[in-house]
């Protein structure tokens, strides 16, 4: 077998056992990212990634995969779908009562169930190239959200999909609620030349729908104006300005995915890992709020839930009350709350003033609504 019949092959195989494994696409890259480093860097210039300075800072490391693991030549893309059903979680999102979870946060932590399984994948390359060719020299890594990577441009160059106007990828037939992961390697295996054609065309609707208006431009998010940024990776206060418009959302969101016509076909989860645990999927925000700290640990573990901590969790339960219907029970269960010095402590003296916003929101029951809650996707 000749050096391009063998490589052939191997793809093909590699296909198949990602199939097996449980991803739905895999595409195959090579490491120049030039044609998206300008848009790359005036993203940064303008301070759109703010207050996440580090992402300034790893940014040159992005654009170099091969530095990241000198020698890599090929970087295999792929694509595993989480969503639970296609039905249901608008639902969920239009009833105040209900804590909305991101829909990829409700089963085990993506990076645990995908990296293992790229893992095993590099393990089957190189085995299936050693006993072919016992001599060959073969790396392989595997990343999943865990290394400065520019993930969706690799995955566009592999043909997985185009970049939307949200900056998430996007595939024609199964539309955008999945999760990427990447396998380094420096075996010089066929390129997937064959690039998904950008089809957003004249649409708008995930830039409109963002309850808080995060995208600056098409293609642009910023940051500091993301739920996902101020429910998740942000460690302090939620500013007033946002607490109405998260409303219901408590770890992450999912409008600009949900309101996007493509995901009328979006991919629904092979793998039993993304199955909701402890009818997240469905929980009622009261509910939430009145876990224990130890109950918290219990119900999350093993989840990107985790991202948060338990003092975080319950900030974002808080604005999820303020923002539903006055209820008796809600009222006295801040009040406990806001008689828990314990939880003030430290760092987190700011918790209180979230407690007393949200009971201060339920007192008022006829409060009329500064800003004009933008309607859930339908």
């Amino acid at each position: 077998m000749d050096a391009t019949s063998f490589y052939q092959e191997l793809t093909r195989l590699l296909r198949q056992r990602a199939q097996e494994l449980g991803f739905s696409a895999l595409g195959i890259s090579d490491t120049d990212l030039s044609t998206y480093i300008p848009r790359a860097r005036a993203w940064i210039e303008q301070g759109n990634h703010l207050p996440l300075q580090w992402m300034a800072e790893q940014q040159p490391l992005k654009e170099n995969p091969a530095q990241l693991v000198p020698g890599t030549l090929r970087i295999i893309s792929l694509r595993m779908d989480y969503l639970p059903s296609r039905k249901g979680h608008i639902e969920v999102l239009k009833d105040p009562t209900k804590a909305y979870i991101a829909r990829y946060a409700l089963g085990r932590d993506y990076h645990k169930t995908l990296r293992k399984r790229i893992a095993l994948l590099g393990d089957f390359m190189r085995d299936w190239v050693r006993s072919h060719s016992p001599d060959a020299a073969i790396q392989y890594r595997a990343f999943v959200d865990s290394a400065p990577i520019m993930e969706r441009p690799l995955a566009e160059k592999a043909g997985l999909g185009w970049i939307g106007k949200n900056s998430l990828i996007i595939n024609p037939t199964a539309g955008s609620f999945f999760l990427l992961g990447e396998l380094f390697t420096n075996l010089p295996l066929p390129l997937d030349n064959q690039p998904v054609a950008n089809q957003c065309g004249d649409c708008t609707a995930c830039l409109t729908i963002c309850p808080t208006d995060a995208f600056s431009a098409p293609y642009s998010l910023k940051t500091e104006r993301c739920i996902a940024y101020l429910t998740i990776e942000n460690k302090g206060p939620i500013a007033l300005e946002f607490r109405e418009p998260i409303g219901n959302r408590v770890f992450g969101c999912d409008d600009c995915q949900a309101i996007c016509p493509w995901n009328k076909w979006a991919g629904v989860a092979q793998v039993a890992d993304f199955a909701p645990r402890h009818r997240l999927d469905q929980a009622d925000l009261l509910s939430l709020f009145n876990w224990d700290e130890q109950q918290f640990l219990y119900h999350t573990q093993g989840s990107a839930l985790r991202r948060i901590d338990y003092r975080r969790f319950l900030r974002n339960l808080a604005i999820g009350l303020g923002n539903a219907p006055s209820n008796p029970d809600i009222i006295a269960a801040l009040q406990r709350r806001l008689g828990d010095e314990a939880l003030f402590e430290g760092e987190t003296a700011w918790l209180k003033e979230h407690f007393a916003w949200a009971l201060a929101q339920q007192q008022n029951p006829n409060r009329r609504r500064k800003r004009k809650i933008k309607r859930a996707a339908d």
